[in-house]
């Protein structure tokens, strides 16, 4: 079990205003990523008598998870759930279908501790194994080097460009074929190479790095990132109690994208029990990027049920 690293609560401020303004008495709250417990801390510490479920699928936070609730006296008022958050409402549904929430929040961007754990494959400031799994100790997941070495050249190229919006995609799956004729890929300073060197010269050293985009699409895919946020924010919405709201923190264009479109369609779909309280995204303050630049990013939007 590898040592859980701090991470930056993004937004802690507004999702504490929206979320848990109110501290009366019995709240329930969810908590759909419970990382490095930031999030969860912050809704469980609310009130005396606040209550969160907060899921997560990395070995890693959950281990460390308990010992941080622990630490701050918080384990009676957490409990903690070895799962995707897909699996949250069907989990709610079996185990306590009376239960609604007061506040469900859902962070979505990839904990430091991913980055910064380099063995986990998700950066390529270091020499890596490309797995990429948020779940590592599940073996039926194919890692991002499967993905690499047995998808065909079109469909890998849709795959860069789809998840990454990376607008060299054909360019860059054609060079990890070549590449992979020669000897499989199995790291990120592979892959790494491989993008770098599919990039015309004079755009090598512009903008974001010529990997970033190609990694950001192979950690969704491996991850189901999208897929599974589409399927599950209805879902989430119909577990609210009246007057609990669902907050979503999105760190890219296609993120936002589905999470707009799917309150909109929420909204549209009855209108007398859906309110979307941010008519635009609200974004980081000035301090909170002083204090983390991660958050720059970072766009939160909230639904209410009515």
């Amino acid at each position: 079990m590898k040592e859980y690293k701090s991470h930056y609560s993004v937004m802690y401020r507004e999702c504490l205003g929206f979320l848990a303004a109110d501290s009366s008495s019995n709240r329930v709250y969810a908590d759909m990523t419970f990382g490095a417990g930031g999030h969860t801390s912050m809704l469980a510490s609310s009130s005396e008598t606040a209550h969160v479920y907060s899921t997560d699928q990395d070995p890693d936070a959950l281990e460390n998870g308990k010992n941080i609730l622990k630490e701050k006296n918080l384990d009676k008022r957490v409990t903690l759930l070895n799962m995707n958050f897909e699996s949250f409402p069907s989990w709610v549904a079996k185990n306590n279908p009376e239960l609604r929430f007061d506040g469900i929040l859902m962070d979505l961007g990839v904990s430091s501790h991913h980055f910064d754990s380099f063995e986990r494959g998700f950066s390529f400031r270091e020499d890596a194994p490309l797995d990429m799994r948020m779940n590592y100790s599940d073996d039926s997941i194919p890692t991002a080097a499967n993905l690499l070495n047995e998808m065909d050249e079109e469909d890998l190229a849709n795959l860069i460009y789809k998840y990454g919006e990376e607008r060299l995609s054909r360019r860059i799956a054609a060079n990890i074929v070549e590449k992979r004729t020669q000897k499989r890929i199995e790291t990120t300073k592979e892959l790494e190479d491989i993008c770098f060197h599919a990039y015309p010269k004079h755009q090598r050293h512009k903008g974001v790095h010529p990997a970033t985009r190609t990694f950001q699409a192979l950690r969704i895919a491996v991850n189901r990132e999208l897929d599974v946020l589409e399927s599950t924010i209805e879902k989430l919405f119909s577990i609210l109690k009246p007057g609990g709201r669902l907050a979503i923190i999105s760190f890219h264009s296609l993120e936002d994208r589905i999470v707009k479109h799917k309150f909109k369609e929420i909204f549209q779909n009855d209108k007398n029990i859906a309110k979307i309280l941010t008519k635009r995204p609200l974004v980081p303050t000035e301090e909170e990027l002083e204090e983390n630049k991660r958050s720059r990013s970072a766009k939160l939007r909230v639904i209410e049920h009515l």
